[in-house]
């Protein structure tokens, strides 16, 4: 029995605000079990007060402490380093950084732009970038699951940006090892004791193993027949209540 558990939201929990069979009810069990649990995401399409706002709304048992997003890793990140980015994000997105200097930018900040994934402005962030500016990424994946299908996610562009101005993306969302010892620091429980559960093999489920936690991958979300493959030593579990059944 792990000491710790970590759950990826999207795909995890719900689908397009519909939470899926039975996670309202098993998320409430491992609440009430002598477990430590945490949700994390990469999402970026929505600041943290969203995410929280809307796991109530559908019914999920939560407390906004126990909620890590990976946009919130980047803003802590920033100020922490006295940098002033140019953010290439989302427009929902823009309030959860709505404090920062953002005037002559000397970092790039790269999350799920959706329509700003124009040459316009990846352009203006390879400028920055090529004055030696690092480049700070939400993540690398490469697509999310969404109205009943795959959809691009920030990775790709991460990639781009790389590529052209001949640099390297700091990731300090999934699947960097740094965001999840962050959380485990937090929750104060060794690597070796905590569970990633998620549904995408690679970010979630192998990155996790790799730092050092048990991983389990759902087959809901961005699952696809096969993608065990990428964390074959992985726990496989048809939801979340198919885990916490087992659990119990």
């Amino acid at each position: 029995m792990p000491q710790a558990v970590l759950l990826d939201i999207s795909g995890v929990l719900h689908e397009d605000g519909i939470p899926l069979p039975y996670a309202v009810e098993a998320v409430r069990r491992l609440q009430e079990a002598s477990i430590a649990l945490r949700f994390i995401t990469n999402t970026s399409r929505k600041t943290g007060a969203t995410v929280y706002a809307e796991l109530l709304q559908m019914g999920f048992e939560v407390e906004r402490s126990q909620i890590h997003t990976a946009p919130s890793v980047i803003k802590r990140y920033i100020l922490q380093h006295g940098l002033r980015p140019y953010l290439l994000i989302h427009d929902d997105l823009v309030p959860e950084f709505d404090d920062l200097d953002c005037t002559a930018p000397n970092a790039v900040v790269v999350c799920d732009a959706e329509h700003r994934f124009d040459y316009a402005h990846l352009d203006d962030a390879f400028q920055v970038l090529n004055q030696g500016a690092p480049l700070l990424a939400v993540g690398t994946n490469r697509y999310f699951h969404q109205r009943g299908g795959l959809h691009l996610d920030a990775g790709p562009f991460v990639k781009a940006l790389e590529y052209a101005a001949d640099t390297q993306a700091l990731v300090l969302g999934k699947p960097a090892a740094g965001f999840f010892h962050g959380v485990l620091e937090e929750v104060g429980i060794e690597a070796n004791q905590a569970m990633m559960v998620g549904d995408d093999a690679e970010a979630d489920v192998a990155a996790a193993m790799q730092a050092g936690l048990q991983g389990c991958l759902v087959q809901t979300g961005k699952y696809r027949d096969g993608d065990e493959r990428w964390a074959p030593d992985c726990r496989l579990e048809s939801s979340l209540m198919s885990l916490v059944a087992a659990l119990d």
